[in-house]
């Protein structure tokens, strides 16, 4: 395991930095209590740790409440809690075809139920969606747009903040998936005019798998679908309705708040651009590595601006999927294979019809021996007559 090149950091950041470890195997050790339902120290002072984490990532993201930084067990959970406590009768919701599972299949389901209509926008041929597209498909029943900030696909990030602006103008609420981003780039949840911003704990801040989390800005409507234990006022037969307690009931997932809470803190010494820059330095050694080699495809590639480092690509004449165990196998390199969870952006770039791309996705601990293996083992491959 020590020699294995780790190029799957979109699926996971691996490996996590060890203030990450220490802190968890610490935290749960002394501070493995419930918070919130007793008085005792360790109840309290577990407490202060997850409100201590509510506040970082509410600085974060430039919130204003922490008490309405509320975790779940990751983006995908948040994001169904959204959708559907924001989704009326009748509605008619925009999205892209850049997003994640997370959000087309809630999507998918509500319009299947004939409770709303979906317009879902095409991105262009460098990987970006026209903001001036949500102007042009809004109807009277808009009720929200729920946008990828970055693609795990082709690294793309979006005009959040030109998309902000046309959604607020409009009078309708913008839902952010931040899985990708969050912790990678700045998010201004305020300058971008983001209403619900949606993260998850174990890609780029750093933390463990099993947390993740949403921000909802004050006066957006999200309906209750979960309901049960808060540790406060519990003769109230009904859930809480006020954060955080709105969107979460039972006990949380402690050491995930804390390995969350390590993670947060590493980056932010770290710097997020520095280490913005350096992963990109990285991405474009890897690019211009691969692309001029004559059997290899790369999607959405152009240049370092507006990305993030991950790159997609494809061999002529092979599967992805045949690539992928090449790599692992001969050259001890972990990348992702197929669809990556997104099946509209691989039927824009037509790599449906051939089982997807290569994805290699590039973290905080990679180096450039780790760019120079993965040239010269997609070189080798390329090289081969079938």
């Amino acid at each position: 395991m020590s020699k294995l090149i780790y190029l799957d950091n979109s699926a996971t950041t691996f490996p996590k930095p060890d203030v990450v470890y220490a802190f968890m195997c610490d935290f749960y050790r002394e501070h493995g209590v419930n918070p919130g339902r007793s008085g005792f120290d360790a109840a309290i002072e577990t407490e202060e740790v997850i409100m201590a984490t509510r506040k970082m990532l509410t600085s974060l993201f430039n919130g204003s409440d922490p008490n309405r930084l509320t975790f779940s067990y990751n983006a995908s959970d948040s994001l169904n809690m959204i959708i559907q406590g924001l989704a009326r009768q009748g509605d008619h919701v925009i999205t892209t075809k850049l997003e994640h599972n997370s959000v087309l299949r809630p999507l998918y389901h509500l319009e299947m139920d004939k409770v709303i209509e979906v317009t879902r926008l095409p991105f262009d041929s460098h990987g970006y969606v026209d903001p001036g597209d949500f102007k042009k498909t809004l109807r009277p029943n808009t009720r929200f747009a729920v946008v990828n900030h970055c693609s795990n696909v082709i690294g793309t990030i979006q005009p959040v903040e030109e998309i902000g602006k046309i959604c607020r103008e409009a009078g309708i609420y913008l839902v952010v998936d931040g899985s990708q981003s969050a912790g990678a780039v700045p998010v201004d949840m305020k300058k971008m005019n983001i209403d619900v911003f949606v993260f998850t704990g174990h890609k780029c801040l750093m933390g463990p798998t099993g947390i993740g989390g949403s921000y909802v800005m004050e006066g957006v409507p999200v309906k209750l679908t979960r309901f049960g234990g808060t540790g406060v006022r519990s003769a109230q037969k009904t859930h809480l309705e006020e954060y955080p307690y709105h969107l979460e009931c039972g006990t949380l997932n402690l050491v995930g708040v804390a390995g969350l809470n390590a993670g947060v803190r590493w980056i932010q010494e770290q710097g997020i651009d520095n280490l913005h820059n350096k992963e990109m330095q990285l991405w474009d050694k890897l690019r211009k590595g691969v692309q001029g080699l004559g059997n290899v495809i790369t999607y959405c590639a152009d240049g370092p601006l507006a990305k993030n480092p991950v790159l997609s690509l494809n061999i002529k004449g092979f599967e992805s999927g045949d690539v992928g165990t090449m790599l692992d196998v001969d050259y001890n390199i972990a990348c992702r294979t197929g669809l990556q969870c997104a099946p509209l952006v691989h039927e824009v770039l037509g790599t449906d019809k051939i089982h997807g791309t290569v994805r290699l996705s590039i973290g905080p601990f990679n180096t450039p021996e780790h760019i120079d293996t993965a040239v010269n083992a997609i070189t080798e491959i390329s090289s081969i007559r079938k």
